[in-house]
């Protein structure tokens, strides 16, 4: 009997945004889905737009399985994780030990098509998955914004830093283009 599958339909239970005040709470699983969904439109973007040469499909996967270490470590708030450099070096070693308990739970055979998307060789790829994540975390934070939830104020303005500091056309573009709508309400976007 394999657990991969069992442990990775557990996304649902971890919460994201420990440390917040939330008006609407939301789980691994879900912020996944979402970075899944903008990390290839950033790979389409790039190009259809700038040129690249990048697989959209592959990236999409990666943005899957990008929390997966997470149903065994939880989400470690990001103050936390990024504290100082010892916290963040240590939070990556535990990172990489949950990934191979993960793909210790898949059979033998499988285990080579999954550890590339777990432990990502190709960097590139992955920065669009990174970029992907923190316009997620734009995107909570904008919606409980929008909600009247003040606490997510300081954390959407260094987010929005950390965006800017990718400094890839695709990513501006997006943010150009389609993040503003994520503050209107259902009947402005109608």
């Amino acid at each position: 009997m394999h657990h991969f599958f069992a442990y990775l339909s557990r996304m649902k239970y971890i919460k994201r945004w420990g440390l917040m005040r939330n008006s609407q709470e939301e789980n691994i699983q879900e912020h996944s889905l979402q970075v899944a969904m903008i990390a290839h439109s950033l790979a389409l973007i790039e190009n259809r737009l700038f040129g690249g040469a990048l697989d959209p499909d592959h990236i999409c996967v990666l943005a899957v399985y990008h929390e997966t270490s997470e149903v065994i470590t939880g989400d470690l708030a990001t103050p936390i994780k990024y504290f100082n450099p010892k916290i963040s070096q240590a939070y990556k070693e535990i990172e990489g030990i949950a990934n191979e308990k993960m793909l210790s739970m898949l059979p033998e055979e499988l285990r080579q098509d999954y550890t590339p998307l777990l432990n990502p060789p190709d960097k590139a790829s992955y920065d669009l998955v990174k970029a992907a994540d923190r316009i997620s975390a734009y995107c909570k934070c904008l919606e409980e914004m929008k909600a009247g939830n003040r606490e997510f104020e300081r954390a959407m303005n260094s987010i929005r830093e950390s965006i800017d500091q990718f400094q890839r056309p695709c990513v501006q573009y997006f943010m150009d283009h389609f993040i503003d709508s994520f503050s209107l309400t259902l009947d402005e976007l109608n």
